[in-house]
């Protein structure tokens, strides 16, 4: 999970909507199903997250899925914050993607998770990580098997906190841990043959982490993680706003 630096504010008609903040979890669902310019929020969202779902970092298009705007306080739970635009992100799976194979059967994840989506209780702020949190990519670490898990230099409270979020948003489904370990098999082909061919290995680490275009490489912190100090030095002298 990146940090997300939130840049705009989503347009004057979501900030109209948030002039006037909804009172109860049902007319929070109203006023968002009848919401119309989700597609400009949208658009405002990607561009500050590079593309990149807020929670699981798949980039969802090359996927061949959608993404929907994720409230990371619910509406059920907070509904002054339904049209606050601090409260909103993109994220991976969009409903119709829901009913497609590689998200059935347990592979939902993100804000479409049981647990995130509020199908098993209330979720617990005060142990989730958001994604707009500074210090959140800190909580996490990425093993060469695909799963994420509590980073080891985290206190015991800590490790609580980042495994009920990796929970809460199934960041360990089926169809996310096999996409992590197909990208780090094709880092470690990809960092081999930079190593046998003496190629400039800051070249490959800038191409997989910098954006482009305004967007980036699928799983940005496993990334950063897999090439270790050499990332941050990239990071640090080519775009030190991504650190």
């Amino acid at each position: 999970m990146r940090v997300i630096r939130k840049r705009g504010h989503g347009g004057y008609r979501l900030n109209q909507a948030h002039s006037f903040p909804t009172v109860s979890p049902q007319d929070a669902t109203n006023r968002w199903r009848s919401f119309a310019h989700k597609a400009e929020v949208m658009n405002y969202l990607l561009d500050e997250q590079y593309h990149l779902c807020c929670y699981s970092e798949l980039r969802a298009d090359e996927e061949g899925l959608g993404y929907h705007i994720e409230h990371i306080e619910n509406k059920s739970q907070n509904p002054g914050r339904t049209f606050d635009y601090t409260n909103l992100a993109a994220c991976a799976l969009s409903s119709d993607d829901l009913e497609k194979p590689q998200t059935r059967s347990g592979n939902a994840f993100g804000g479409h998770a049981r647990g995130k989506s509020g199908a098993n209780g209330p979720v617990n702020m005060n142990q989730f990580i958001l994604p707009h949190q500074a210090n959140c990519a800190r909580y996490f670490a990425y093993l060469s098997d695909g799963r994420i898990v509590p980073a080891i230099s985290l206190s015991v409270q800590e490790k609580s906190r980042a495994q009920y979020t990796i929970d809460m948003l199934n960041l360990n489904c089926p169809f996310l841990v096999t996409r992590r370990r197909q990208w780090w098999r094709e880092l470690e082909s990809l960092e081999e043959e930079h190593l046998q061919k003496s190629w400039h290995l800051p070249d490959l680490i800038a191409i997989n982490l910098l954006p482009i275009n305004h967007k980036m490489y699928r799983f940005f912190s496993l990334t950063r993680q897999f090439f270790g100090p050499q990332a941050e030095q990239v990071l640090q002298q080519q775009a030190p706003e991504l650190l």
